[in-house]
């Protein structure tokens, strides 16, 4: 048995075999288009110009729309920040380093989640104690390390999460709203998620993944009839198909009728 210190947490293990893949089959084809899901792998075909100029456009229209629609939140636009701050660095990550992990929604939306539960729950607790500055530069210290250890083991790593998780704490516009950081932060991801599907998927892919690039449970519509799905396709971790006594494919694998006929021939030949 291997010592604490070189054991491994891997949060996919528990959780991914509950959660369903994406239902693309069931979609229709445009529509999860926009959602970044490919029938065939293409090459990129556009150079830098174009992508740095979606890039501009993204960035410009995602914050804009968020500090307009936040600011007709009657509590933001008296109290609260109109946008907050660790957004501008969010915007870059989703439009022009978008294929980076960090910036896929998983990363991106569990971390807010994460960074703003967090910071407004450490600003509260210290608010408590003192209402001095240096307990405020030590509570914001503490959350953006407890934020980014809890991304860390989540698998939802996301740099701009860590900011956010910071002014929580250290900016009194921030401080002053409190829990109602938290779907002001939501509301943000939702925005400016909602504007990179409509952009990024115009000359690219995005997102690469919605949860995982890993394999996930498949939904019961997905199960293929004739092939003997249901445990092994569980078992098969690889991105091998196995023709044997019984046909074994990988959940991330999707055949069409014709496909499954051919391996099913195949398989009665052997």
């Amino acid at each position: 048995m291997a010592p604490f210190w070189q054991y491994n947490f891997d949060i996919d293990r528990y959780i991914n075999r509950f959660v369903p893949a994406p239902p693309w089959q069931f979609t229709p084809y445009p529509v999860a288009y926009i959602f970044g899901h490919r029938k065939y792998p293409s090459e990129p075909a556009f150079g830098n110009l174009i992508l740095t100029a979606r890039a501009l456009l993204g960035v410009f229209v995602s914050i804009l729309l968020i500090q307009v629609i936040s600011h007709q939140i009657p509590w933001v636009a008296e109290d609260g920040p109109r946008i907050i701050g660790s957004f501008g660095a969010a915007a870059v990550l989703e439009f022009y380093a978008f294929e980076s992990p960090f910036a896929q929604p998983r990363n991106f939306l569990v971390s807010q989640i994460i960074a703003t539960v967090v910071g407004v729950s450490v600003c509260k607790l210290f608010q408590l104690h003192s209402d001095e500055e240096w307990i405020r530069w030590l509570g914001g210290a503490l959350a953006c390390a407890a934020t980014t250890s809890l991304m860390g083991l989540t698998k939802t790593v996301h740099p701009p999460a860590g900011a956010t998780a910071l002014l929580a704490v250290v900016d009194d516009k921030a401080a002053q709203v409190g829990w109602k950081l938290i779907p002001l932060a939501l509301l943000s991801c939702s925005i400016m998620l909602v504007v990179a599907l409509l952009l990024n998927n115009i000359f690219s892919r995005f997102p690469l993944y919605w949860w995982t690039a890993a394999e996930l449970r498949p939904t019961l519509k997905e199960q293929p009839s004739g092939l003997s799905l249901d445990e092994e396709k569980g078992k098969s971790q690889g991105f091998e198909i196995l023709i044997g006594d019984k046909i074994v494919v990988p959940g991330h694998i999707q055949l069409s009728a014709e496909e499954r006929l051919l391996l099913e021939q195949l398989s009665s030949r052997l």
